[in-house]
């Protein structure tokens, strides 16, 4: 089944930071899906991170027993905000090996009602999302994390969301997973250091530019 996000659609406006292919009137993705590790964060989950995990600065990072600090990557926030405030439908695709912390990390780090978050600042050393924030993981529509390839994850998303191939944009870091363009036809933009919002804006125009007159994926 899938996620049922617990986030309001009640922003309209874009900001200096938003992607602006999300505001300017053309086509959009039916499904936007991410990688986790150096794609929303800059860490592997499953080799960085020692549980137990806990929230500082009101969820703006995470740290682990060692102490070491982890947060998103600095413009991740105002994506994941701007996605949901146009409606579109989010998931994560992440092959990690400790699923479950990597959904703990998502629900300790939090996303403010202005963006902020994933490397932003924030005060005291209170843990959980506060007013007019939420918590990472519920940004999301779909998640499929766990060990396996990027092609079951996304064949169990379509099957999920019922979203067609063609009609999904998936980020990752990893140059071997572009085999689901020729596998499945779903358009994969290379993300270099980190999704941001200009990074979104070249994929989707991609995406456009790829797109058949009857709307499929051109490989």
């Amino acid at each position: 089944m899938p996620r049922k996000p617990s986030i309001p659609i009640t922003y309209a406006a874009p900001s200096p930071s938003s992607p602006q292919t999300f505001f300017d009137g053309h086509a959009l993705p039916g499904l936007l899906v991410f990688d986790l590790d150096y794609t929303l964060w800059p860490f592997w989950v499953d080799t960085h991170v020692w549980p137990p995990l806990k929230a500082k600065d009101g969820g703006q990072r995470v740290v682990d027993r060692t102490g070491e600090p982890f947060t998103l990557y600095p413009n991740v926030a105002q994506v994941l905000r701007d996605a949901r405030a146009k409606g579109l439908r989010v998931a994560a695709a992440s092959r990690s090996e400790a699923p479950e912390l990597a959904r703990e990390m998502l629900k300790l780090l939090v996303i403010g009602g202005d963006g902020s978050g994933g490397g932003g600042g924030g005060g005291g050393n209170g843990g959980g999302a506060g007013a007019g924030k939420q918590r990472a993981i519920d940004y999301f529509d779909y998640l499929q994390i766990y060990p396996g390839s990027k092609t079951t994850h996304l064949a169990k998303l379509k099957k999920l969301s019922g979203v067609e191939y063609g009609d999904m944009l998936f980020f990752d870091d990893e140059e071997r997973n572009r085999n689901v363009e020729a596998d499945l036809g779903v358009l994969m933009y290379l993300v270099r250091d980190g999704v941001t919002s200009a990074e979104v804006d070249r994929a989707v125009r991609e995406w456009r530019a790829k797109r058949g007159k009857d709307g499929s994926y051109i490989p």
